[in-house]
C-alpha cells in the first residue's frame, strides 16, 4: 500500500491552486510522462493532501486537456497524434490571429505582453528551457487577454491545456535557436505597435506555422 511521503512541497498559495500549478508544471515539462497514470491516491500520497483535494485538481486538469480519463480508467497524460496537432494549431491561429488584429487596430502593446516577452528573452539568454516554455505560454495568453473579452478567454482556455502540453512534450523550442522564437515574437509586437493589422496577423501565422512544423517533425522523427 502506498504511503504518504509529502515529497512535493506546495507554496503559500491556496492549497488547491498550488497543487494544480505543481502538477501542471510536471505534466507540461514531461516529469510525468505521456501514458503515465495520475490517480487520486498517487497525488494524495505524493503531496500529503486529502483525496477530495486531489480529485478536484485532477478534474480541473482533465477539463483543460492536460489529463484524459476514459470510462472506468484512471486519468493519464495524453500524447496528441498528428491529426490532433493539426487541429490544435488551426484552432490556435483562429483565436490568436483575431487577438493580434484587435491589438494592432488599437496599437495596444499591453504591459502583460511586454513583460512576458522580456521574461522570455532573459530565459533564452540563460538557456532556460522551462522558462522559455512558460514565458512563451504567457506571451500567447497575453495576446488573448489583451482583447479584454471574457468569452474569448474562456474559449481559448478550452485548448490552452493542450497547447501547453504540446510545447512541453515535443520540446519544440529545443529544435531551434533560443533567439528564434524571441525574434518571431518581436515581429508580432512591432506590427501591433505600428498598427499594422495585416502584418501582425502575418507574423503570427508564420510564427505558429514554424512551431507547427517543429512539432510535426518530432512526431515523424525527422
Amino acid at each position: 500500500m502506498a504511503t504518504a511521503t509529502g515529497q512535493y512541497k506546495l507554496g503559500p498559495a491556496s492549497l488547491t491552486e498550488a497543487l494544480f500549478a505543481s502538477l501542471r508544471e510536471r505534466i507540461i515539462n514531461g516529469d510525468i510522462s505521456p501514458g503515465e497514470k495520475v490517480t487520486e491516491q498517487r497525488v494524495a500520497d505524493e503531496y500529503g493532501v486529502a483525496r477530495p483535494t486531489a480529485k478536484a485538481c485532477l478534474e480541473r486538469l482533465t477539463s483543460l486537456g492536460l489529463l484524459r480519463r476514459t470510462a472506468h480508467r484512471s486519468a493519464s497524460v495524453p500524447l496528441l497524434d498528428a491529426a490532433e496537432i493539426d487541429d490544435l494549431f488551426f484552432s490556435r491561429e483562429t483565436f490568436e490571429s483575431a487577438a493580434a488584429a484587435h491589438l494592432a487596430r488599437e496599437k495596444d502593446l499591453t504591459e502583460e505582453l511586454t513583460t512576458a516577452q522580456s521574461a522570455m528573452s532573459h530565459a533564452a539568454e540563460r538557456g532556460d528551457f522551462r522558462g522559455q516554455v512558460q514565458h512563451d505560454i504567457d506571451f500567447h495568453w497575453a495576446l488573448v487577454n489583451g482583447v479584454r473579452s471574457d468569452r474569448l478567454a474562456r474559449m481559448y482556455e478550452i485548448i490552452a491545456g493542450e497547447i501547453h502540453l504540446t510545447m512541453g512534450q515535443f520540446a519544440a523550442h529545443r529544435r531551434t535557436s533560443p533567439s528564434t522564437v524571441v525574434s518571431e515574437h518581436d515581429a508580432i509586437m512591432e506590427a501591433i505597435q505600428g498598427g499594422d493589422v495585416d502584418g501582425a496577423q502575418q507574423a503570427l501565422s508564420e510564427h505558429l506555422g514554424r512551431a507547427h512544423e517543429r512539432v510535426r517533425a518530432q512526431i515523424s522523427g525527422s
